[in-house]
């Protein structure tokens, strides 16, 4: 592992690091944000999952999560959005290939090498922060944006016991029924529908839910709505009766000015999850 860059930031450290991921088989590039707490011992730890186009340092730099994990006396994770370098593979548009990797394991060609975002999340990247950083990996939470939205929630469904509480900013809610999912599960996936399931957080949740507490955040003006399908995780919370908070909030777009508008919201919500268990 490479330190990139520290910087002091609230009490804190923001640095930037890189490593060689036995996962997407290239560097892959994240941000760490440890608050002062953090030099006496072990802390809590809210992953940020980024949208499409974006990398580690969108959110790092423009969702103003720092100062309230440093109130709260949680680190944060932000981790890049797919695998890069020349070797791999990429698509000229904006929503398929590099920065576009939608947290799956890629089975099909020529994606299938290094695009394994969900391992990368799930497994690698976790290995990496608490063999080097005073991270508690009894603590975790989970939150994101659009793509990184549909990542946060989809990942905390299938992986139960390992965040305490999951939430998301204007998060991809029903990929297999849009076109922010389909493009993206036919060429990563293949073909068969039936795989594309364990990846579409409306279906997940209506089939197993979340065994702890749910925020959704989603503006009325965001530009891109009819892709998100927020009425179909409504309903299947609905549906099962889950313990989730779901809001509208008035005139926000899919801007960055919308996430840190309600960022302390958000982090709020995942202390006290991560500090009562």
């Amino acid at each position: 592992m490479k330190t990139v860059s520290e910087n002091a930031c609230f009490g804190g450290v923001q640095s930037v690091h890189t490593h060689a991921s036995r996962a997407t088989g290239c560097d892959m590039t994240f941000g760490l944000f440890l608050p002062a707490e953090a030099r006496d011992g072990p802390v809590p730890v809210l992953w940020y999952l980024s949208g499409l186009t974006c990398t580690h340092e969108n959110a790092m730099t423009k969702a103003g999560a720092q100062g309230w994990a440093a109130e709260q006396g949680i680190a944060l994770v932000f981790p890049d959005t797919s695998p890069r370098g020349d070797g791999v593979a990429d698509d000229a548009a904006y929503d398929l290939g590099q920065g576009a990797g939608f947290y799956v394991n890629a089975t099909q060609d020529p994606w299938a090498p290094h695009y394994r975002m969900w391992d990368y999340i799930a497994d690698d990247l976790p290995r990496v922060l608490t063999a080097n950083f005073p991270i508690d990996p009894d603590r975790q939470a989970i939150t994101g944006h659009s793509m990184g939205g549909h990542g946060a929630l989809t990942l905390a469904m299938s992986l139960p016991g390992r965040f305490t509480s999951v939430s998301a900013f204007a998060p991809i809610c029903n990929p297999t029924a849009s076109d922010w999912g389909r493009k993206q599960f036919t060429a990563y996936l293949g073909e068969d529908e039936a795989t594309w399931a364990a990846h579409d957080a409306s279906l997940l949740m209506r089939d197993r839910g979340f065994d702890g507490p749910v925020l959704i955040d989603t503006g009325t003006s965001d530009q891109f709505l009819d892709l998100l399908r927020p009425e179909a995780l409504a309903s299947a919370c609905a549906e099962r009766r889950q313990h989730a908070t779901l809001r509208l909030q008035p005139g926000y777009d899919h801007s960055y000015f919308f996430i840190s508008s309600f960022m302390e919201d958000h982090v709020s919500f995942h202390a006290e999850a991560l500090y009562s268990g």
